[in-house]
């Protein structure tokens, strides 16, 4: 009876590690370029009382097994990869990709991170970063006498100059695709790294090789779905209720036990 309290106990660490996955979702319903989490449960080690198949006489076989669950456990938060709606903001310097792939960030180390967040600024020597600073990888510079910035589908970035100083080609904005982008590591900040799990990013232009399309004046919005997530929600709390219950069964039963022995 013991093993049944600490069944149930692995049920509400569970189901609270799933509902702190579904609030951090609900906080970041509006962070661009967010991509939902999910958690992934696995049941744990089996006692095994009786094997299946095992001698129940010298002529028959017991045709299935006697085998105790001993609880469950989260093995795993997945990114769920979806397109985030698009949202129209009309500024240049706003960037969405449509399809795989991710921008490239040089962080404070020379290390490289990956985003799908496009809100991007420019620094005071003309670079174009992200809202925090850093670096668009490869990069792309500004010129001062700018009037205008194109980004094409391609990520092709060109400026118009004042004073009808015509067009200037200012480089090519490439895009990083991974075979698993679920195994990418999250470090905050909209960025992500990648992982033995993710393996080698593979560095395209825009459009090429399945490669997204980055369309220029528009942002991604979060993957996350408010109703699906309430749903969630719901079902984790009836859960960890259940399993609460479980407890106080169990409690009940011992203490009977305890009375009347």
């Amino acid at each position: 009876m013991d093993a049944a309290l600490w069944v149930s106990k692995t049920g509400l660490d569970a189901q609270q590690m799933r509902m702190n996955v579904i609030s951090n979702n609900l906080a970041n319903v509006n962070t661009t370029g967010f991509k939902r989490d999910r958690a992934v449960f696995e049941d744990l080690l089996y006692q095994n009382v009786r094997q299946a198949g095992g001698q129940t006489t010298a002529n028959t076989q017991s045709p299935t097994g006697l085998m105790l669950g001993t609880g469950v456990k989260v093995v795993a938060t997945e990114k769920i990869a979806a397109q985030g709606n698009m949202i129209n903001t009309q500024n240049s310097l706003d960037l969405a990709i449509t399809g795989d792939g991710y921008f490239q960030i040089t962080q404070q180390d020379g290390t490289l991170a990956y985003t799908r967040d496009g809100n991007f600024k420019i620094s005071s020597t003309g670079q174009v970063v992200t809202a925090n600073g850093a670096l668009l990888q490869p990069p792309i510079t500004i010129p001062n006498n700018a009037s205008s910035v194109t980004v094409g589908l391609d990520g092709t970035v060109s400026a118009e100059l004042n004073a009808g100083g015509g067009q200037q080609n200012l480089g090519v904005i490439q895009i990083a695709r991974f075979v698993n982008p679920s195994g990418l590591t999250p470090i905050g900040n909209n960025l992500m790294t990648g992982s033995a799990a993710s393996g080698q990013p593979q560095v395209l232009q825009p459009g090429v090789a399945g490669a997204g399309k980055i369309n220029q004046g528009s942002l991604e919005a979060s993957n996350v779905n408010v109703v699906e997530e309430m749903v969630n929600m719901i079902e984790t709390q009836r859960a960890y209720e259940i399993n609460s219950k479980s407890i106080s069964a169990v409690d009940g039963m011992l203490k009977f036990l305890n009375q009347n022995m």
